[in-house]
């Protein structure tokens, strides 16, 4: 059976996310040290760097999961499922493993900004602000990329390629 991958060119390797995601870990604990972080992710493509970035995170911790949609493209925006867990009075990290426009990631900012956390921050492992569509900045960022269609590590075409270890980009 032939993968998507097979079309695509590697962008990075599992070696080069864990770097990333490590380089990150330590910065989290450096800020957050003697502090307990909630970690929220929002499904489904942000499941590996969760995971990932709290296996290297020694903190007490939690993590919950959202699921934002739009609507239609560029339409509003709807919670499919919420957190669970209180944050208010905690210190709140929103996990995504791209910033692409900012819409869907706005509009979760802002509701989780209404449960009145202590703090508030975004982490992303690649940032694609070529694409933004609204004023919103990760506070972590593995790294900055150009504007391309990224494959791996939780991202998808069309629910496809979610699994692989490895992050692709379309051959030009």
């Amino acid at each position: 059976m032939r993968q998507i991958k097979d079309e695509m060119v590697p962008f990075l390797t599992r070696e080069e996310i864990n770097e990333l995601v490590g380089q990150i870990a330590k910065q989290i604990e450096y800020d957050y040290e003697g502090k307990e972080i909630v970690f929220v992710c929002p499904l489904r493509g942000s499941v590996h760097f969760t995971a990932d970035l709290m296996r290297q995170i020694d903190l007490p911790q939690q993590v919950d999961f959202v699921y934002v949609t739009a609507v239609e493209k560029g339409g509003a925006i709807k919670i499919v499922k919420d957190i669970s867990v209180n944050i208010a009075g905690k210190h709140v990290i929103i996990v995504e493993e791209i910033i692409d426009t900012g819409r869907t990631l706005s509009f979760l900012r802002n509701r989780l900004f209404a449960s009145a956390p202590a703090s508030l921050k975004i982490v992303t492992l690649l940032d694609k602000p070529a694409r933004r569509e609204l004023p919103i900045r990760a506070d972590y960022i593995g790294k900055t990329i150009d504007d391309r269609y990224v494959v791996g590590y939780g991202m998808d075409s069309e629910e496809l390629g979610r699994n692989y270890p490895d992050i692709y980009h379309l051959k030009n």
